[in-house]
């Protein structure tokens, strides 16, 4: 894939669509393509997390529970799986299982991190959109006496 489709894609990306020119095309050069097989653990549930994924080609099902029940969701591509490990130390909540071959961007936090500071336009895009997202999240919440 050409470098003007991979930024096109990336700011299919709600997260990513603000990102300068600048700061794709470095998450592109930097991060990590991986590939999978059907069947093939991107992660498992309660692994630590260094950094989150961009679903390129392929689906992936998160799965809470091992036990063989369906999956509580199925990813397609462009989805990101493990944002907030994008800039935090979290594990991983749920299982992630290639369903048929799939294609992988690993994005580390040590990246992200590193374009937030180079960029600091891009940050503050970031933090503003993050910020918009837990003011709504808390909005949502109700809470009983």
């Amino acid at each position: 894939m050409a470098l003007d489709d991979d930024i096109a894609n990336l700011r299919r990306i709600p997260l990513f669509e603000d990102f300068e020119i600048e700061a794709l095309r470095l998450l592109t050069f930097s991060a990590e393509t991986k590939l999978l097989r059907a069947g093939d653990a991107l992660f498992r549930r309660g692994e630590p997390s260094d950094g989150g994924f961009i679903l390129t080609n392929g689906s992936i099902a998160l799965e809470k529970h091992d036990d063989g029940r369906p999956a509580e969701r199925v990813l397609r591509p462009f989805a990101l799986i493990g944002e907030t490990a994008l800039i935090t130390e979290t594990t991983r909540p749920a299982t992630a299982i290639a369903r048929e071959p799939a294609t992988i961007l690993k994005i580390t936090r040590a990246l992200f991190l590193r374009i937030l500071e180079e960029f600091p336009a891009t940050a503050t895009r970031v933090r503003a959109r993050v910020a918009a997202r837990l003011t709504h999240f808390a909005k949502e919440l109700k809470f009983e006496p």
